[in-house]
């Protein structure tokens, strides 16, 4: 197989289109025209021998060619703006100098009530990281989704859910957290409340043992997140079953009942690229990860 040589250019150029839906767009955000980069886009596909985007009125929209492509692109040029600085940095005196971006995909419930503790000690030891966070519904693809996209060096994602990490991604366990059972403070029976539960909620509790529980009824309440959720329950509206996290700062007019010892749990981990887990900031946001939840022995 001949080998195609894509230029760093290039490579932006697809990101561009992609992410913009259109040439116009794209061009604008390259600084470019639109010729040049219809024609760039032209030369790019003609390289592969695939075509990577269906151009009609309504812009440019990613053949599946081009979202694997898109998805390359921004991997390969996230990896050449680290090489940049972590060979500069190499040379700044001892210790491991961890500067520039760090790209973070979290579900609520993380984004919320882990990281900012986690970050800010970060920050504090590494002032030259540049980190920011998306928060991603972990429904679907989910966290792992972004970063097998490009789009996030590192995704903080429930493990063990429907959605299988992708092959080519590693990742490992942080910690294991126990559901509680939630409800208005000072209800005198609050297993007979109606349930209120949340789309991303179903996707990671232990199911086994929600079916055996006769108690659980169906959810007669649906919320868009954990914390409203939390604010249905507080009002007095029903019962959830919820994870610690979620549960942090829970308003006063809650009340929390824990489930026992064969209560469920539900594992909170990280996902990431190969190559981009040998990154030097990566390596950081893990340390403070597991400084926060040290494994038993640690």
């Amino acid at each position: 197989m001949s080998t195609v040589d894509l230029a760093p250019q290039e490579l932006r150029t697809v990101v561009a289109v992609a992410e913009e839906g259109g040439i116009s767009a794209a061009a604008a955000r390259l600084g470019a025209t639109q010729s040049a980069v219809s024609h760039a886009l032209r030369g790019i596909e003609r390289k592969l021998g695939v075509v990577l985007f269906e151009r009609g009125r309504y812009g440019a929209r990613p053949t599946a060619a081009g979202e694997r492509a898109a998805a390359h692109a921004r991997r390969i040029l996230r990896m050449m703006d680290a090489l940049v600085v972590e060979t500069r940095g190499s040379g700044q005196g001892a210790g491991e100098q961890v500067s520039g971006p760090l790209r973070i995909a979290a579900f609520r419930g993380a984004a919320l009530h882990l990281l900012p503790s986690v970050l800010g000690r970060l920050t504090a030891r590494h002032p030259g990281i540049e980190a920011s966070v998306t928060v991603v519904r972990e429904v679907g693809p989910g966290t792992a989704g972004e970063v097998a996209a490009g789009k996030a060096d590192i995704g903080i994602t429930i493990t063990g859910t429907g959605s299988p990490i992708p092959p080519h991604l590693v990742g490992d366990v942080l910690f294991e957290e126990p559901y509680a059972l939630v409800h208005p403070a000072g209800h005198p029976d609050p297993r007979s409340l109606p349930l209120v539960d949340w789309l991303e909620n179903c996707s990671s509790y232990t199911r086994q043992w929600w079916s055996a529980q006769d108690w659980i009824p169906t959810a007669t309440v649906r919320a868009e997140d954990d914390g409203a959720v939390l604010s249905m329950v507080g009002s007095g509206l029903g019962m959830a079953i919820m994870p610690a996290l979620s549960l942090t700062g829970a308003p006063a007019t809650t009340e929390i009942t824990d489930l026992g010892p064969e209560r469920p749990t539900r594992r909170i981990g990280y996902v990431t690229t190969p190559q981009l887990a040998a990154t030097a900031a990566v390596r950081a946001l893990i340390r403070e990860l597991r400084a926060r939840h040290p494994r038993p022995g640690e």
